[in-house]
């Protein structure tokens, strides 16, 4: 690393100063579950699948950005990498020095543990549908249980439907998909118990033409209100006049006239618990995944912004009850992680 020549192709070049420059200093006490890090920032790579402002893994890039921002990690990212480049990726940052490694492993899950287990003194924080494992302790795994937010949402197109009949438009029928689309269908059914869903899987993390026109596949068969797992879906909301709820981002400042509401992910708990942990010394291969709940801020309703005053009063009502019961953990919203159906 001494004369600064190692490339990284799928880094891209903005970063790649940052990558080759020094690490964050460490005190190391022992394995990785007694090594503390001293108040340098922490070295951070993230390799992400898909382009940063992909709506997923942009709170992972929004979260990471506010984390350097404030001096807790010092970060770089590779975007766009392919499933079957990603293990390379992975221990080329290891190499380079990086302490905490982000990212989403739903096609490499094998390869992935693999590099961690290989890389002990690393810390892996990895998007899985899985779960950590004790014989890996450096490998912790998250997801976006954001089905509180995701239910509060369909509450508001139950309320806001006139045909009873709604679009739900996903990438993959995967549990991290599933059961958002599970918690929205049951809010909208806590408002028209008779409520139709029209469901379909795109089979693409990013094809915003394809949830397109499936999304107009659904307009025609009926549906004056889509649910958006995808980009794409917005769009045909708004060509053909429908509303849209958002899912993990708000994208109302795009949609102004389309976009009722948003189930908000927030990735900052997540990642800064990880950060927590590693400066204390104790991370290990505990279940991040509850980090995303409502209760530990990690998922809200967007602002109605445009539609404030526009979404019915009872269905306001209702969304502050329900939020308020989330949050004392009075109510529970189900997690249903198996394939939705039509019905």
């Amino acid at each position: 690393m001494a004369d600064n020549k190692i490339f990284f192709p799928s880094v891209s070049r903005r970063h790649f100063m940052q990558l080759t420059g020094a690490g964050a200093a460490a005190l190391t006490l022992g394995g990785l579950g007694h090594r503390a890090y001293a108040a340098e920032p922490i070295k951070t790579a993230a390799i992400y699948t898909v382009p940063v402002e992909q709506q997923w893994v942009s709170r992972l890039h929004i979260a990471a950005e506010a984390a350097a921002e404030r001096g807790d990690i010092e970060y770089v990212y590779s975007e766009n990498t392919s499933n079957s480049d990603y293990e390379r990726v992975m221990r080329e940052y290891c190499e380079a020095g990086h302490k905490l490694i982000l990212g989403e492993v739903f096609g490499v899950e094998e390869a992935a543990r693999s590099v961690a287990a290989d890389y002990p003194d690393v810390a892996f924080l990895m998007g899985s549908s899985f779960k950590s494992k004790e014989d890996l302790p450096n490998f912790a795994t998250f997801d976006n249980y954001i089905q509180d937010a995701s239910y509060l949402s369909g509450i508001i197109a139950g309320a806001m439907t006139e045909t009873n009949n709604i679009g739900m438009v996903g990438g993959y029928p995967i549990p991290e998909v599933n059961r958002l689309m599970h918690a929205f269908m049951a809010g909208a059914k806590e408002v028209q118990p008779d409520i139709t869903f029209q469901v379909a899987f795109i089979g693409s993390w990013f094809d915003p033409p394809k949830a397109k026109e499936t999304a107009f596949a659904q307009i025609e068969a009926g549906a004056d209100i889509l649910y958006a797992e995808r980009f794409g879906v917005s769009d045909a909301a708004k060509e053909k006049g429908l509303l849209a709820i958002g899912n993990v981002i708000d994208t109302q400042p795009d949609y102004p006239e389309t976009v009722v509401a948003s189930a908000l992910w927030h990735f900052e708990p997540t990642l800064d618990h990880a950060i927590a942990q590693l400066k204390a010394g104790s991370f290990t291969a505990e279940d991040y995944g509850v980090y995303s709940f409502m209760k530990e801020g990690g998922c809200s309703l967007a602002p109605f912004g445009t539609f404030e005053g526009k979404i019915p009063e009872e269905a306001l009502t209702l969304i502050k009850e329900k939020e308020a019961a989330i949050k004392d953990g009075s109510f529970t919203v189900e997690i249903n992680d198996s394939e939705p159906k039509s019905s």
